[in-house]
């Protein structure tokens, strides 16, 4: 039988997983090839012989995604694997139709074919769009587990941006794991809250590798999803976070809506800074397509070091990078922290731009007048501090998870936003974690 020739469209993550759980030791497939969008410096790059198996000793090139059309004629491709996230129904059908008029099939992958099982519980966080807060969601849940004796271990959705030979299984306990693996600024901020907590993290690029490895030291897994990805582990408790400052996303990005009619729990976030006729618009999609899901209504309260030293002050706000870029939105929590605390002005960033960070603001032009903290490598760190440091402001409000004054050397002071999930009334995750995992 005539092998199907495969390309797997991806931008490091899903995509190497769904080669990993489906593709790499099936006779029936040939992948000749992966393309790559979203994330920098990834097309150019090769999928590497120790991680594609005994049927590509070669291992397999990564491309730009521009090239798929003559990818599709060239490999003569009969099958192409659409396998990222945070993308609106309308992209992804516009990918379907190129993939379509060059001749190949177009096929999305579901939970069945690419979740691997646990002999530990597992329960996963994931949302409709990335910047929703299923960090803070995962923290809270991750403390819940602890307060009731549970060893607890996160593995985070894969952000694989070096030698993915060497990250094939990553295990981060202390802040000197970070800087063994060399990692980026977007890692940073989903691993040190963890690491802070005293919980041990896994990530890297094969998940069946790394789900053994966690089994081995965890009461409770804690699936800590990236963008709106679907769960790589099969949940015994799938909890997905909504949006209400960007009502109607969660019905019409991919695969955020899959992760909507999945969940067990559904958490409205942000209650507290969304408009009300905003929050009734989340609350009846969700009644419309899981009318069976357990609700919990949220906030994310915002603190800073020191509220007073805010007032009059021109302001740099630096907010997380991934959801003011493929997330879309304008801005975030830091922000919102300048206005509540009395910032004279939140001084636009834009015309200060260098290289990437200039390169960034072209691509997502629908960023505001913040400055997010991209840190996909050195040189893109570099970029971020230069930029900083021409600003001309008298403080820099920092909405990223870390503490970026680690990592950066910057001329101005600086303060940092924190948030943490608050769950308003009833019924409350607590209830139901403890229903769940109380045994």
């Amino acid at each position: 039988m005539e092998k199907i020739r495969v390309i797997i469209m991806g931008a490091a993550g899903r995509d190497f997983h769904n080669f990993n759980t489906y593709f790499r030791d099936n006779p029936r497939y040939e992948v000749v090839a992966f393309t790559a969008t979203q994330i920098p410096n990834i097309e150019g790059r090769r999928y590497p012989p120790a991680l594609a198996g005994d049927l590509y000793p070669q291992g397999i090139p990564i491309y730009p995604e521009a090239e798929l059309p003559e990818l599709i004629e060239r490999f003569e491709v009969g099958q192409v694997v659409f396998a990222y996230s945070d993308v609106s129904h309308e992209y992804v059908m516009h990918r379907a139709s190129l993939v379509n008029a060059a001749g190949a099939d177009f096929r999305l992958m579901g939970g069945g074919n690419t979740m691997l099982e646990s002999s530990k519980p597992v329960v996963a966080v994931c949302a409709v769009r990335t910047g929703s807060g299923k960090s803070q969601t995962t923290r809270y849940v991750c403390d819940l587990l602890q307060a009731m004796g549970k060893k607890v271990v996160a593995v985070r959705h894969p952000m694989p941006y070096g030698d993915l030979v060497k990250q094939r299984v990553q295990r981060f306990a202390t802040y000197a794991d970070l800087d063994r693996y060399e990692c980026t600024i977007e890692e940073r901020e989903e691993y040190e809250p963890h690491i802070d907590r005293g919980i041990v993290v896994y990530a890297g690029v094969d998940y069946e590798a790394i789900l053994r490895e966690a089994e081995k030291e965890a009461d409770v897994i804690v699936w800590d999803g990236g963008n709106n990805d679907l769960p790589f582990y099969k949940p015994d408790l799938w909890i997905t976070v909504v949006d209400p400052h960007r009502p109607g996303h969660e019905v019409r990005y991919y695969p955020g809506e899959a992760n909507l009619r999945a969940a067990d729990v559904v958490v409205i976030n942000k209650i507290d800074t969304a408009d009300y006729e905003a929050i009734r618009t989340v609350q009846a999609n969700i009644a419309r397509v899981n009318p069976d899901a357990v609700v919990i209504q949220a906030a994310s309260p915002i603190f800073v070091e020191d509220p007073a030293g805010l007032r009059g002050k021109r302001v740099l706000v630096i907010e997380d990078g991934p959801t003011l870029t493929h997330g879309e939105m304008s801005y975030g929590a830091g922000y919102i922290a300048a206005q509540r605390f009395g910032a004279a002005e939140i001084v636009d960033p834009r015309p200060y731009a260098v290289d990437s960070i200039a390169a960034t603001y072209a691509k997502y032009p629908k960023t505001g007048p913040v400055l997010p903290a991209m840190g996909y490598g050195e040189a893109q760190i570099r970029d971020l501090e230069e930029t900083i440091n021409r600003v001309p402001c008298d403080l820099v409000i920092v909405g990223t998870p870390i503490d970026l004054r680690r990592l950066l050397k910057v001329r101005h002071p600086m303060d940092r936003v924190r948030y943490e999930l608050q769950v308003i009334g009833q019924p409350t995750l607590r209830s139901v974690i403890e229903d769940r995992f109380g045994a």
